[in-house]
């Protein structure tokens, strides 16, 4: 029986999956020399790929991976989707405030930003640490980390707050003053965002302050009973007050936020052809 014709384009598709694959977060070139196909074919592949929803591409860095939508591929943890799913959502947002907005998830004793819109706003500050994905951030002095801990369940809450309560960095001292921490909750639920402690100037979680002469606003990510992580906006703290920015911009972070758990309920065919 002759053998039938092969598809040249799904076979090279195929090889590109393949490649992602053994190196599950990739720059263009990487694919290039993993696969050996020129990149202006890798793009129109890749372009392809994403549309079909097998693909997506980090907004801070541009590099290619594996949906974790898609059922292909290596086991992804639920922060991924989260920040496939925030990162358009993300980008929509830079590009209608200008400013630019990061995306943080649970992380033990920490956060962890898992994406950033730094590289598309203008204002970019501080490239050298403020854009990398991966960075850990405190919970107790931070805009993003008092937005979850106001809106999560109790006894997530409860929990979070004994472990920091043992440790030793100055970022977690608050964990032991239960009575201004629960004012604190109470006023960024009645507020509807989190915001920096004044005395909170900047830097990865237990490192030495980075003073980034930065503000920010913050909500959670809400879905039913849970909170997924939290998205800020951040801005040069001498352009505007926290009051002032917030009348200008909190409807459009709650409305991304909103976005970013509506994209999570979708199934991929309808989200890969947004």
């Amino acid at each position: 029986m002759p053998r039938a014709e092969t598809i040249r384009g799904l076979a090279r598709g195929l090889q590109v999956l393949e490649a992602l694959q053994s190196s599950p977060i990739s720059t263009l070139h990487e694919i290039h020399r993993a696969t050996h196909i020129s990149k202006p074919s890798l793009l129109r592949i890749l372009n392809t790929l994403q549309d079909a929803g097998f693909v997506s591409r980090r907004l801070a860095d541009g590099h290619y991976r594996i949906s974790a939508f898609a059922r292909v591929g290596r086991k992804r943890d639920r922060h991924d989707r989260v920040a496939e799913a925030a990162a358009p959502v993300l980008d929509r947002l830079c590009q209608n405030v200008r400013w630019p907005s990061d995306l943080m998830v649970p992380a033990g004793d920490h956060m962890e930003r898992r994406e950033t819109s730094q590289a598309a706003s203008p204002f970019f500050i501080h490239p050298t640490y403020r854009n990398r994905v991966g960075q850990s951030i405190g919970w107790l002095l931070t805009g993003v980390g008092r937005a979850y801990l106001a809106f999560c369940p109790d006894k997530e809450r409860e929990e979070l707050l004994q472990r920091l309560r043992k440790s030793d960095k100055p970022d977690d001292w608050l964990a032991r003053d239960p009575k201004r921490l629960d004012k604190i909750f109470a006023e960024t639920r009645t507020r509807g965002y989190g915001t920096r402690d004044p005395t909170f100037l900047g830097g990865p979680h237990g490192s030495p302050p980075i003073d980034d002469g930065l503000a920010a606003i913050a909500v959670p990510l809400v879905d039913h009973k849970r909170v997924l992580g939290s998205i800020n906006i951040l801005w040069i703290k001498t352009a505007f007050t926290v009051e002032e920015f917030a009348a200008r911009h909190l409807r459009d972070l709650q409305a991304a936020a909103a976005e970013i758990v509506e994209g999570l309920q979708r199934p991929m065919t309808s989200r890969s052809r947004r």
